[in-house]
């Protein structure tokens, strides 16, 4: 028993979301106990009618017992209303308040968590396991303290009525009970496993969707088929021999519980002919120790239903109160008003949670005056995107400091500091909505026209209203529906709106034919104008109008200057330029 009582543990956290709701509990609790009476004093009605009725002849103490059986049936089934919609509605409001808690925290944690946490884990714990604690909550809790009211209730009863057979039913009781508790974990561990078969066929089925032109660009759907049947086959298999464990365990229970009622009434019936008790307190016996025996054995069916909720909440609160790897500040600093998008890194230095041994960042410092554009090349994996990660606050450097406006970020609230920088990553993330809520999502509060403007200055316009609803057309999960350069167009518009005082341009032209690269990039141009600009990019028109340009290599800077000075010093950058930006780079850099 304390071992299923440290299983049970983790189920007291579910307390404080309870806490709220006194009023619902009160009134469920109460319902409880007046259906649980009902039912025990049902017992005490079949003794009356058997021994005071049938005994006596009298059809009036008959008709007298019916109607009182019909109130206290009607009252048992009042109340078990009451119970069971106040009880459901407790557990679907827990578990929402739930899901909104743990969805909130995670909103709140940086990327660095997940980092080190999938994200299936994530939306498992978010779905599956509150689920079974919305079972426990709404169902299951309530039928226990049901089962556990009826067990201790029928059994004073069963006292009551006679003592010597009470004595006898508990000497069957455990004979019955070892076989339920023994084969019904067997039942458990099935259901656990038929669960994660469950999950191996979800799992498929949304990796499979989601990388479907994949699939069907390599023709490999005739291999997926085959693995996902088998996937489902197993699932099936191991469904089948839950069933069958669970069909053995109900049968079991019958044939054990009515061999008991059997013996009982046997060994009743000989003291009814003895003359010991009276056929009605036979009677009310074996209604109460039927209620003690279904009680029994629906609460040791519920402690599976208990014990996985435990683990479910365990995994809840895990995460609830798993800390972000980036802290708020209790009092954090006011940034300046107005901005003016200052930046500094001052001997920064960071690894990466999964890349502990690699360090992104070595004694970096770089100061970005107000209005400056600055270009960051270099090749992959040299730290470029890793200066955009830790100055929007993803991350907090080991040493060093990142100053924005002259406060250090690690001051500053994050969302007061995201607010004053626009990103337009390399891969646009596009929501399923239409363009309008895409495009104002940096910035909710934006009007239809002031959406419409970011889109003209990204050159997006032209292509949404071509659209079968214009701005309002659905654009499919992840924006299925455009191209990898109307996408990108559209990160523009959003970055438009938001009219940050810090640029982030992570490689913002980079999926775009030559056409759309030229009217983005005049969009760009004009976004650029007085603002601060930190640009990631490989494309050789965005780096010769960067004012400076920095050469980063394996997390330092390598080199710094304008395209010529750096063409003139060789080296990495000249090698880049040569390799990656433009065979032309020198004859375009002469003309520049």
């Amino acid at each position: 028993m304390p071992e299923g009582g440290k299983r049970l543990g983790p189920l007291r956290h579910l307390l404080r979301f309870l806490a709220p709701y006194k009023g619902q509990i009160a009134g469920a609790l109460t319902a409880l106990v007046i259906a649980a009476s009902t039912v025990l004093g049902l017992g005490m009605g079949l003794r009356y009618l058997v021994d005071g009725a049938f005994g006596a002849g009298n059809p009036a103490l008959l008709d007298q017992a019916v109607i009182v059986l019909f109130g206290v049936v009607l009252v048992l089934a009042v109340a078990s209303y009451v119970r069971f919609y106040l009880v459901s509605w407790i557990g679907e409001r827990v578990v929402a308040d739930i899901r909104k808690a743990v969805f909130d925290h995670v909103l709140s944690l940086s990327p660095g968590f997940f980092e080190t946490t999938r994200t299936g884990e994530v939306l498992s714990r978010l779905t599956s396991d509150t689920t079974l604690v919305q079972v426990v909550v709404g169902s299951s809790a309530s039928i226990a303290l049901r089962n556990t009211l009826l067990f201790v209730g029928g059994t004073v009863m069963l006292v009551i009525t006679s003592p010597v057979l009470t004595g006898l039913v508990f000497l069957v009781v455990p004979l019955v009970v070892a076989p339920i508790l023994i084969y019904g974990r067997k039942v458990r561990r099935l259901s656990r496993d038929s669960q994660d078969r469950l999950a191996d066929v979800g799992a498929y089925i949304e990796e499979s969707l989601n990388a479907i032109r994949t699939v069907q660009s390599f023709t490999h759907e005739g291999e997926d088929r085959a693995n996902f049947a088998g996937e489902v086959e197993r699932a099936f298999a191991t469904s089948v021999r839950r069933i069958a464990a669970r069909a053995m365990l109900t049968a079991t229970v019958i044939m054990l519980v009515f061999s008991a009622v059997a013996a009982i009434l046997w060994l009743g019936g000989r003291s009814v002919i003895d003359g010991t008790i009276s056929g009605g307190e036979l009677s009310a016996f074996v209604f109460y120790a039927v209620v003690v025996a279904g009680a029994v054995g629906a609460i040791s069916e519920v402690i599976g239903d208990l014990q996985r909720a435990a683990g479910a909440t365990e995994r809840l609160m895990e995460l609830l109160a798993a800390p972000s790897p980036v802290a708020v500040p209790s009092l954090p600093v006011a940034l300046p008003e107005p901005p003016r998008g200052g930046i500094e890194f001052d001997r920064v230095r960071f690894h990466y949670p999964a890349r502990p041994d690699r360090a992104a960042l070595e004694e970096f410092s770089l100061t970005v005056q107000p209005g400056e554009k600055v270009a960051l090349v270099g090749p992959s994996g040299a730290g470029k995107t890793t200066v955009f990660q830790l100055l929007l606050r993803f991350y907090d450097p080991e040493s060093g400091t990142i100053r924005l406006d002259s406060v250090d970020v690690r001051q500053a609230d994050p969302r007061a500091l995201r607010s004053r920088l626009g990103l337009v990553p390399q891969e646009p993330v596009i929501f399923s909505a239409n363009a309008f809520e895409n495009i104002r999502y940096g910035r909710p509060g934006a009007s239809d026209e002031d959406v419409r403007a970011a889109a003209e200055a990204a050159a997006a316009a032209e292509f949404l209203d071509r659209l079968p609803d214009g701005f309002n057309t659905f654009l499919g999960e992840k924006g299925v529906r455009l191209s990898g350069g109307q996408r990108q167009r559209l990160a523009i518009a959003r970055a438009i709106l938001r009219d940050p005082a810090v640029l982030l341009l992570d490689e913002a032209t980079s999926a775009l034919d030559s056409e759309s690269e030229r009217l983005v990039q005049s969009a760009l141009d004009r976004l650029m104008a007085g603002r601060t600009t930190l640009i990631i990019a490989h494309r050789l028109a965005t780096v010769l109008k960067a004012d400076r340009i920095v050469v980063l290599d394996q997390g330092h800077i390598a080199a710094t200057g304008s395209h010529a000075e750096l063409m003139r010093q060789g080296g990495l950058y000249a090698r880049l330029a040569t390799l990656q930006f433009d065979q032309h780079l020198p004859d375009a850099a002469a003309g520049a």
